[in-house]
Parts: C-alpha cells; sequence; structure tokens
C-alpha cells in the first residue's frame, strides 16, 4: 500500500516537470484588432519581428510569431494572460535586467494587446 502511495506522488511530480499544453483562453476578434492597433501605434515592431506587420521588423528583441505557443514570457514567467498584461506595460518590473522598457499605455490596451499576442497560434 506504501509503496503505491509513493510510486503514485513520484509519477504526479514527474507529470508535474514535463511540458504541458498550454490553455488558452479564447479572445474575441475586437480585442485581437484593438491589440494589433495598439501594437502598432506603440511601436513595439521597432524591436521585435511582428507577424502581419511588415515594417518595421526589429529584431532587438524576439520574433512575436507563433507567441501563443509558448509555455514562458521573457523564458522567466508562465505564458498567463494576467501575467503578460502586466509584462507588456512594465516588463522591468517583473523581469529586472531585461532590455524591454516600461511602456506608458493604458490598462485596456495591455489587454487587448495581450488578446493579439495569444491569438499568435501557427499550429
Amino acid at each position: 500500500m506504501l509503496r503505491t502511495g509513493v510510486i503514485g506522488v513520484i509519477a504526479i511530480s514527474l507529470n508535474a516537470c514535463s511540458p504541458t499544453e498550454l490553455q488558452h483562453e479564447r479572445v474575441d476578434a475586437a480585442s485581437v484588432r484593438k491589440g494589433r492597433e495598439a501594437v502598432e501605434r506603440l511601436g513595439c515592431g521597432a524591436c521585435h519581428d511582428l507577424p502581419g506587420i511588415a515594417w518595421p521588423s526589429g529584431r532587438v528583441g524576439p520574433s512575436l510569431h507563433g507567441f501563443a505557443n509558448r509555455a514562458m514570457i521573457a523564458g522567466q514567467l508562465p505564458n498567463r494572460p494576467d501575467i503578460l498584461a502586466r509584462f507588456v506595460r512594465d516588463a522591468p518590473a517583473l523581469v529586472p535586467g531585461t532590455a524591454m522598457p516600461e511602456i506608458e499605455m493604458t490598462l485596456e490596451e495591455a489587454d487587448a494587446i495581450t488578446a493579439w499576442l495569444q491569438s499568435l497560434d501557427e499550429s
């Protein structure tokens, strides 16, 4: 009985360490559109390669193609909408030393950008 319990705990622990399929919240088309507009207006393309936006095409920051499929934000934070919305507004507060600056935007713009990023699924 004890042996079965120990094996179960080990199996659960190992499963927790393995990559899991990302669960994406459904986002509406209007939010995605507003997010794309905000990304263009705020000049995110100066640093990032943005899908569907030909110019500018920055190379300082990572490409954002397929962002919805990434498990982590900046390689350190779970790719969750609540965390992502905070990160796009004030990345240095969450990841000190990051090259991404704090960007002045409204909470609504951050939420819309998050919706747009979460829509970037290349699968």
